[in-house]
């Protein structure tokens, strides 16, 4: 059973040869190729290069060609600083939003056309050529909350919710046919799975959340499958309270973050929703032992169950010790699913 088939295998409710290793690995991944990180966001082949070295160095099961939530706002015209070593950020003090009626006249990019999208498109390719069929491939697009908040900027658009609910509900409509088409040319390039990752939604209360944020991302759920791909849910922060409508969103995977238990998503998502996480990054996989890294993952297998996939809360920290990765990877290797 090689990484794809373990992946799928597990997500179908299929016997495993172990557990799947699915960590978020960007930082991580280029410091591990000696990149900079510049590099590594702006150059198709060099992450490319990072996130096949890691994987096949240390055991994962996938790849994937995340490595900064400023994509899609890059290719619409938001202003995006890039830093010699660090991933590239938007600068929210020059949203490209800050004059609401400027989304009347925005265009949604050409996706194969020069820019951001286009190279993770040319990574996806590079993917099938090189690692296809034997390691499950991952795209990634941002969530509606996640992606206007690019756009518009965070703190202006939470007073949005309040002020002109009707701008934000064009907006999210804008932002769902954006990045269901980012969606479309990454399954055609050879995406397996899609990543929607919608940080931003845990900073909204339950009301905001399913008023306004739900009925997006059950969208971009549904449009995701119905191209044919799986679905994987990525929220950081605290998502305890929210954790009821996301297990009703039909997400393949769902990750949580360190700051909300296993065992409430769980208990609030039912038997059969797949679980991915949820050690804590810092304190626990970056500043812990090895034996705290696999006594804490066997902590989240027990509350998860059988329905279960290895990985940190959140992103991997660019400074973890091998050895404390690799803690990771005995985990999965040591525990098989009947």
């Amino acid at each position: 059973m090689n990484s794809r088939e373990r992946v799928l295998a597990l997500l179908d409710g299929r016997p495993v040869d172990r557990l799947p290793c699915l960590p978020i690995t960007m930082q991580f991944a280029a410091a591990h190729i000696g990149a900079r990180y510049l590099d590594y966001a702006t150059d198709h082949r060099v992450l490319v290069e990072g996130q096949i070295r890691i994987a096949e160095d240390y055991g994962l099961d996938y790849v994937n060609i995340m490595s900064d939530p400023a994509c899609e706002a890059a290719d619409c015209g938001a202003v995006v600083r890039f830093h010699p070593d660090q991933p590239p950020a938007i600068d929210e003090s020059n949203a490209l939003l800050m004059d609401k009626t400027a989304l009347a006249r925005l265009k949604i990019p050409n996706p194969t056309a020069p820019g951001r999208m286009g190279p993770r498109l040319q990574a996806l390719a590079l993917y099938q050529e090189r690692v296809g069929g034997e390691k499950l491939i991952e795209g990634w697009i941002e969530g509606p909350i996640a992606e206007a908040a690019d756009l518009r900027g965070i703190n202006a658009l939470m007073l949005d919710f309040y002020d002109d609910p009707a701008f934000v509900r064009d907006l999210f409509d804008f932002v769902l046919e954006m990045e269901l088409q980012f969606a479309a040319a990454q399954v055609a390039a050879g995406a397996e799975q899609i990543g929607i990752g919608d940080a931003a939604a845990s900073l909204v209360g339950p009301r905001i959340y399913h008023e306004f944020v739900w009925p997006y991302e059950k969208k971009m759920v549904e449009g995701v499958r119905a191209l044919g791909a799986r679905v994987r849910l990525h929220i950081c922060g605290n998502t305890r309270r929210l954790l009821e409508g996301i297990g009703q969103l039909g997400c393949d995977i769902v990750d949580l973050d360190f700051l909300t238990p296993v065992s409430e998503g769980r208990a609030k998502m039912g038997p059969q929703q797949v679980l991915l996480g949820n050690i804590d990054p810092v304190r626990v996989l970056r500043d812990g032992t090895p034996d705290q890294v696999y006594q804490a993952l066997a902590e989240c297998h027990r509350q998860a169950g059988r329905r279960y996939i290895v990985g940190a809360g959140c992103e991997v920290p660019r400074d973890t010790p091998p050895a404390n990765f690799c803690a990771m990877m005995d985990y999965a290797r040591d525990h098989p699913v009947p």
